[in-house]
């Protein structure tokens, strides 16, 4: 006698989609955290099997730190750091990685036992397969990220992390989305109206926003220029321009900090017209004028919690929240988009 075919909608799925949607958004701010903490070139070799255990003797060590004090990173900035201190950054490093392995573990196991007990539906198969494929280029892209800065420069090159946390983030919203369609079923009818394409058109400003902030992450833009609404006095900054276009866009520390304030700028003005018409008008669901409110809210929440990051100058805990915080507002954007494609 044949399986039965899975159901439409299956919510154990969707909660294991969410539970590893989870772990991303953990993985991200401990990321976020090895960045700041300049952990993120402490291990200098990719060993995706052996790296899993950390150095477990004096030895072991040793060699590590020996390996460390290779890069242009110990020699130009780190010169004379101890053993201990070594460790620290370590530490970061390898949980970080540490967690990457996990996540996929937490995604590739229950994936398994699902298709074998045939409970996801058919029409998410490929999708969760998918997501499989870029977890796993997501490691790739990780290690190619590290190699840009253990040779020649001291810090790995800003449209490498660019490319990985924003891997991240995509990951975290795909997740969400498929669970999303796992928990509820397929829609009976698309939406119609203005909603679906303003929702999409929001989610990838934020998205894109995203992408600008990495860069300023990748050029340490946020320890500079530090007043606002000015930038060292001025409304467009000195120095903006740099010898291309590419590198003026990625490299300029004037220009990725100007480019991520005109963005927020931007989203801002989205968000204040988005909160006037969910609180005015009468169309759609209440579940996607509620989910519009937040949005923009939560955009108005962000920007703010931006500025008092920048002028305290980036400490740890403010760029780990302004970090976490921009997964939520991704989060937010993606479940408006989901909504808002159904209402």
């Amino acid at each position: 006698m044949s399986a039965l075919p899975a159901p439409d909608r299956s919510r154990a799925v969707a909660v294991w989609l969410f539970a590893v949607a989870a772990l991303v958004l953990f993985m991200v701010i401990v990321g976020g955290a090895t960045r700041l903490t300049g952990s993120g070139l402490s291990i200098t070799e990719w060993r995706p099997v052996t790296g899993t255990l950390p150095p477990l003797s004096d030895a072991q060590w040793a060699k590590e730190f020996e390996l460390y004090k290779s890069i242009p990173q110990y020699q130009q900035v780190n010169r004379g750091m101890s053993l201990e201190a070594f460790k620290f950054i370590y530490w970061w490093e390898w949980g970080h990685r540490f967690l990457g392995r996990l996540v996929g573990l937490a995604f590739a196991v229950p994936f398994a036992l699902f298709l074998f007990r045939r409970q996801i539906p058919q029409r998410l198969i490929g999708r969760c397969w998918a997501l499989f494929a870029l977890g796993g280029l997501q490691g790739a892209i990780g290690w190619w990220m590290v190699a840009s800065g253990l040779s020649e420069r001291i810090t790995v090159a800003p449209e490498r992390l660019m490319t990985h946390l924003g891997m991240a983030f995509f990951l975290l919203a795909a997740l969400l989305w498929t669970g999303l369609e796992a928990w509820n079923g397929p829609s009976r009818r698309p939406a119609r109206g203005p909603w679906p394409k303003a929702a999409l058109a929001l989610a990838v400003m934020v998205y894109v926003q995203i992408l600008l902030g990495a860069l300023v992450a990748g050029n340490d833009a946020g320890y500079v220029l530090t007043d606002w609404p000015l930038m060292d006095g001025r409304w467009f900054p000195e120095g903006y321009a740099s010898s291309g276009l590419w590198s003026t866009i990625a490299h300029s520390i004037p220009a990725v900090q100007f480019n991520h304030r005109i963005g927020a700028y931007i989203l801002c003005a989205c968000a204040a017209i988005l909160i006037a018409v969910c609180l005015r008008t009468r169309r759609g669901s209440p579940g996607l004028r509620g989910m519009g409110l937040a949005l923009g809210v939560g955009i108005f929440s962000q920007a703010a919690l931006g500025v008092w990051t920048l002028i305290s100058a980036t400490p740890l805990s403010l760029g780990l929240a302004h970090q976490g915080a921009a997964a939520g507002l991704l989060g937010l954007a993606t479940g408006f988009l989901w909504i808002a494609r159904r209402a």
